[in-house]
């Protein structure tokens, strides 16, 4: 987890929710915008992998913008667009492992060969005779 907040900007706009007469004075909404294409702490492989998982948020000029308006203050909304931010971009490196196909042994196909047998002689024994 890289921590490049030091490249991070910020916009305020005023937010909308509870307030009360707080919201129609008062900017706590917070835009954090992030050039995904001039960091210095990622590699070009890197930037590739966030600018192709987080393409739904970069707009066309290469910023990644994440808008929060939580919190009641600018400063605790500033925070969490921080946090989430990075915690964003950390998650858009995760590469998953391949999955590795694997078939049942024959101990595991017999059992269920069993139970189905078990299960169909119950079922047989409930029916009716004449």
């Amino acid at each position: 987890m890289k921590d490049f907040s030091k490249e991070l900007s910020f916009k305020t706009s005023r937010s909308s929710g509870a307030g009360g007469q707080n919201v129609n004075k008062v900017e706590t909404a917070v835009t954090v915008l992030w050039k995904v294409e001039t960091s210095v702490f990622f590699n070009d492989d890197e930037k590739i992998l966030i600018q192709d998982k987080l393409k739904n948020r970069i707009n066309a000029d290469g910023w990644l913008f994440l808008t929060v308006s939580e919190s009641r203050t600018q400063l605790m909304n500033k925070n969490k667009a921080i946090e989430k931010i990075i915690d964003l971009v950390d998650k858009s490196l995760f590469i998953p492992k391949k999955r590795t196909a694997t078939k049942p042994s024959k101990r595991q196909k017999q059992k269920r060969l069993d139970t189905k047998k078990k299960l169909s002689d119950k079922k047989e024994n409930r029916r009716f005779k004449f």
